[in-house]
């Protein structure tokens, strides 16, 4: 069903039923084409007056001339077709319709009241929600540092934080399944604005047994005959195709094995056995006993890490976390 309001010469064509046929609204709203049987604007005067019992208190409060607000009061009485108030030579005092018209009318004025700050304060981000994806690990580095310093500032948007992997959070950017993605690389995406906004050295995690953890730093050339192991689940494939990419070549393909649990999980195992991973540098701030992370030394095991989101995404709380996470990382670069 639809209905249709005209202005002039043109018409605009409105639904009146969700997408599933059922009503906008739990029962039918009066909106005809002349619009609302009465202005909303002189409820002030009338509102003021009820409240002081008086026009001349009513003219102080609204500083205005008595005369104004007795015509407004009389006008809208006129327009609704019932008298609110009897005039005294003391004041004036409510009818019975009037004092039945204010208890019915003042609920409504405060839940569009209401209506109105909810709406300012969402685009002045009050409140709101920021859908966030990630990757890696909140233990550490610009990710926690941005989600706390945000969350400190503007308590009343809601953050909310969910793990996956990078084809899932792409596909989820582009339904609005989610907001924001932080995701490796910086290169373009296709339906989505990508900004760089930082960087983290890839660690080797290992047993703090293991005969490496003695070294402070390692290439991939110490690591040709050692077996590597990932998780299952995202971002394990991830990192496999990290692990191949920079140490295969026409004699050396390294040895991969895939492990049905998550991350954590995993990081436990590494520590009581002889298997290696690779990890981002924010688990570094983690501590997992007998586990020993050591940072690969070369310039490309330094891995950008950007914000990826939908430019057709309206919500205002994204922008402003967009803009706080790029002021976040802009100072950060200035203090170095």
């Amino acid at each position: 069903m639809t209905s249709w309001r005209t202005k002039g010469a043109g018409a605009q064509k409105v639904a009146s039923r969700r997408p599933d046929g059922s009503p906008l609204w739990g029962r039918s709203v009066r909106w005809p084409d002349k619009g609302l049987p009465f202005d909303l604007r002189p409820l002030r005067y009338v509102l003021a007056a009820a409240e002081s019992m008086s026009f001349s208190g009513a003219a102080q409060a609204l500083k205005t001339k008595v005369s104004t607000v007795s015509r407004r009061v009389r006008n809208f009485e006129d327009a609704i077709g019932v008298s609110l108030f009897e005039r005294t030579s003391a004041g004036v005092r409510l009818t019975v319709a009037g004092a039945r018209f204010l208890a019915e009318i003042v609920p409504a004025i405060q839940t569009i009241e209401m209506a109105l700050d909810h709406a300012g304060a969402a685009g002045r981000i009050e409140l709101g929600t920021v859908r966030i994806g990630i990757i890696t690990t909140l233990a550490g580095g610009f990710l926690r540092e941005l989600i706390a310093a945000f969350d400190d500032q503007y308590p009343g948007v809601f953050l909310d934080v969910r793990t996956g992997g990078r084809r899932d959070h792409l596909s989820k950017i582009r339904s609005r399944e989610i907001d924001v993605a932080f995701l490796t690389g910086n290169g373009p995406l296709l339906e989505c604005d990508v900004q760089e906004l930082w960087h983290e050295r890839v660690h080797v995690a290992m047993s703090a047994d293991h005969p490496l953890a003695e070294r402070s730093g390692l290439d991939w050339p110490d690591l040709e005959n050692e077996r590597f192991v990932v998780s299952a689940q995202e971002p394990g494939p991830e990192v496999h195709d990290y692990i191949v990419r920079r140490i295969a070549d026409y004699s050396t393909y390294p040895q991969v094995t895939y492990r049905p649990m998550d991350l954590e999980t995993l990081m436990h195992t590494i520590a009581l056995g002889r298997e290696i991973t690779v990890v981002s540098e924010g688990w570094a701030s983690m501590r997992f006993p007998d586990l020993a992370l050591r940072p690969l030394s070369a310039p490309e095991d330094i891995v950008p890490f950007s914000a990826v989101w939908s430019p057709l995404n309206d919500n205002p709380a994204l922008r402003w976390f967009i803009s706080f996470a790029r002021n976040l990382a802009n100072g950060r670069r200035s203090s170095r």
